[in-house]
């Protein structure tokens, strides 16, 4: 890694191991212009070249009765709206008289070892030693307003974090109208646009189409980042695959309303963007104030997608996940959501985790209904009292009989919500999120709190933190079952309504921040109704994140391939459950579940009272599998091999170890056909001179060997993957260097 600047030029470079990003200041106006990005190049050239400057339009200086063909030319680093530029701006702002028009100018620069935390919001972190950060600081005069434009490298990490701080600097007040986290214009290479695109218990699906003429968007205005569409995007070359090909990869670390998109313009020019969706967004600065943009992240490879995704995983799990157990093994827990929904007592709770726990699991998760009156979901959301109808003898009982089976206890909240069926609004009706006049819309029967006040968010947190002291409670699931609507506010002032929604989100990474420093050994996984907010900026509070609520293995091959293309498998919530599955009613091998919730923080959703002798007898049986290979799978180099999203027949990764001392190799078979061939895979990153020993094991139960090879043959010459008898077979084939 390493950030420089030549004052010939006046060009910097940003580089990481294998990439490099170069910004040049142009004319006398001191324009800040995108240069490159992608494989590196010199500095020492006359880089400003490259954004044609010496072509008409040319700069204003030299032509200024073109200044407006120039200004919807020029690759800007930080477009702004009002000026000229008829593409989409990254920045908006009207002043006083609601005027629009921002023009940005360079001042000066600095360049630093480590990197700065975002007040209020998550963000990539790092050291003196492991990162480098530059800060561009430029002014509007006119508007008095001042923009610092923040990159941070990290060593040995092919991605750089980017975000955007704005301060009033004049003496009148601003309107901050639209403010991306990060703009990148560049030439087109022939493109496709790839995103993530679902819907409940069937998230993040990969779409990828060609680039056309015109804006190509993702976006939310869910206030969360939806089961629908995802805050990451990819531009990738029409020929690049897993395994070859450019790639730039941009994801945004932040939880709420989004946008992420492309533009292709008439000059063939791509300009890429993601930040805070201006719809619904307008944020009040007064002189002297203000505001810091969430943290976006871009990624360049050169080596396919599986690259592109290395260097996020490797991101995220360096420097974005953190706490105790970023690095350590998570325990195997049973959630009883799937074996008893509502319906269900102090006894029935522990008879699941007397059965669990002499399987060897090791934590017991109460689910949704432990709490107020709430038997289904039409009340008690914000009433966060023990039922103790349903749990004779309190919280604190129940949690001592778990424990004293030697397993932990974990607990189910849905913090941000409130019940109209409920003590709490009942209390406080205007601590919901309401417009005056309008009748709130309801989802799943509730409304959302309105955590942009105060005593709203320690009312909510001090419920919370009574529940985790009063008992030992080591893991909380914190859920999020409906998006936010009707954005209206008893307290936030005209000027300031529309920064509600931005408000809210920061007031969830506040409530989430004050828990994980009070409670630093409890274990945290976010959900959202699934995998609604699944994204960066969770991440940054708990190392794992419920995946979906779709548990059928075969649903899950595609659910997964899309979250682990940005991702670590590490932190994917992903449990066995029964079949047929409660989502599809499809039945799986029980040994198949297994192996594809293997790929992530594995753990089981079902009633083992229930299972059959049979299946019961796997679960030791997995478990010594989960620890024999879950310290591979969380820290080691992942590769998708086949991808049955594309060929709708098989799937195939596989996890490699740092050093390359092992592999493990992931095979489902969905359907199956007759008079076929073994099927043939080619392993990654092996060490080409060393041999590896080959023991596989399949859905049912089969062990084999299957010799032992040199790395360059396994990658090169591949490794045949016999066909088995039926649909949703599989495979686990380790690669054990000798």
């Amino acid at each position: 890694m390493n950030i420089s600047f030549n004052e010939k030029n006046r060009t910097f470079a940003i580089e990481t191991e294998n990439s490099g990003y170069y910004i040049a200041i142009v004319d006398k106006e001191n324009f800040v212009g995108h240069v490159h990005y992608g494989k590196k190049i010199s500095i020492e050239d006359n880089l400003p070249h490259l954004l044609r400057i010496d072509e008409l339009p040319e700069v204003p200086t030299k032509n200024n009765r073109d200044r407006l063909s120039f200004y919807d030319a020029f690759h800007w680093e930080y477009p702004c709206a009002g000026i000229g530029d008829f593409r989409e701006s990254a920045l908006n702002i009207s002043n006083s008289k609601g005027q629009n028009a921002v023009n940005l100018s360079y001042v000066s620069h600095k360049i630093t070892n480590g990197k700065p935390a975002l007040q209020g919001l998550p963000a990539t972190w790092g050291n003196s030693a492991d990162s480098m950060t530059l800060e561009l600081l430029c002014e509007d005069k006119t508007l008095g307003l001042e923009v610092k434009l923040f990159y941070s490298v990290f060593k040995g990490i092919d991605a750089i974090a980017r975000s955007v701080k704005i301060t009033n600097k004049g003496k009148e007040n601003l309107e901050i109208e639209k403010a991306y986290s990060m703009n990148l214009d560049m030439d087109n290479k022939n493109f496709d646009f790839i995103s993530l695109h679902g819907s409940w218990a069937r998230e993040r699906h990969i779409d990828r189409t060609p680039l056309f003429h015109g804006k190509m968007n993702v976006a939310s205005l869910r206030g969360e980042t939806s089961h629908q569409e995802h805050s990451f995007i990819a531009l990738a070359s029409k020929n690049t695959d897993y395994n070859a090909g450019e790639v730039y990869g941009i994801s945004l670390i932040y939880s709420g309303n989004f946008i992420s998109q492309a533009q292709l313009d008439q000059f063939d020019s791509v300009r890429v963007q993601t930040g805070i969706h201006s719809e619904g967004f307008r944020w009040h600065l007064e002189p002297g104030q203000s505001f810091q943009t969430p943290e976006a992240v871009a990624v360049y490879a050169a080596e396919g997608l599986n690259a592109m995704s290395r260097s996020f995983h490797d991101l995220w799990r360096e420097h974005l996940i953190r706490g105790e157990y970023r690095d350590k093994m998570r325990p195997i827990l049973i959630n009883n959501w799937e074996a008893t929904y509502f319906d269900f007592d102090t006894d029935k709770l522990l008879s699941i985790a007397k059965e669990a726990g002499k399987s060897g699991i090791e934590m017991l998760v109460m689910d949704d209904g432990w709490f107020g009156h709430r038997n289904n979901d039409e009340s008690s959301l914000g009433d966060w009292f023990v039922n103790e109808e349903k749990l004779k003898g309190g919280l604190r009982h129940i949690v001592d009989e778990v424990n004293g089976l030697g397993m932990k206890f974990g607990i189910w909240f849905e913090p941000e919500m409130i019940s109209p069926d409920s003590e709490l609004y009942k209390q406080h009706p205007d601590w919901a999120l309401k417009i005056e006049n309008r009748t709130a819309g309801l989802a799943r029967c509730q409304y959302v709190l309105d955590l942009s006040r105060k005593e709203v968010c320690d009312y909510t947190y001090g419920q919370i933190k009574k529940i985790l002291e009063s008992a030992n409670i080591e893991y909380v699931k914190w859920d999020m079952n409906r998006p936010l609507a009707d954005a209206g506010s008893a307290l936030l002032k005209k000027e300031n309504a529309g920064e509600l929604l931005h408000r809210y989100v920061l007031a969830v990474y506040e409530l989430q921040d004050r828990l994980t420093k009070d409670f630093p050994h409890l274990l945290l996984e976010n959900c959202s109704g699934g995998g609604a907010r699944f994204d960066a900026g969770m991440l940054y509070y708990s190392p794992q994140i419920w995946c979906s609520d779709d548990t059928d293995a075969i649903e899950r091959l595609e659910i997964q391939e899309g979250t682990s293309l940005v991702y670590p498998l590490s932190a994917l919530g992903a449990h066995v459950s029964v079949c047929p599955n409660h989502a599809v009613g499809r039945v799986t091998p029980f040994r198949t579940r297994g192996f594809v919730a293997l790929s992530g923080t594995f753990g089981y959703e079902l009633d083992i009272t229930k299972l059959s002798a049979e299946d019961k007898a796997l679960i030791p049986e997995q478990i010594a599998m989960y620890k024999k290979f879950n310290p591979l799978i969380r820290t080691g180099d992942y590769y998708r091999l086949e991808s049955y999203s594309q060929n709708k027949e098989w799937d195939a990764w596989q996890v490699v170890a740092k050093d390359k001392s092992e592999a493990l190799i992931t095979v489902v078979n969905v359907l199956n056909h007759p008079n076929f061939h073994s099927r043939i895979i080619f392993p990654k990153s092996l060490c080409p001179e060393r041999r590896y020993k080959i023991e596989i094991e399949d859905s049912t139960g089969k062990k084999s060997e299957a010799g032992t090879w040199t790395g360059s043959t396994l990658m090169n010459g591949g490794l045949l993957v016999n066909r088995q008898w039926g649909d949703f077979q599989s495979q686990l084939i380790h690669l054990a260097g000798i």
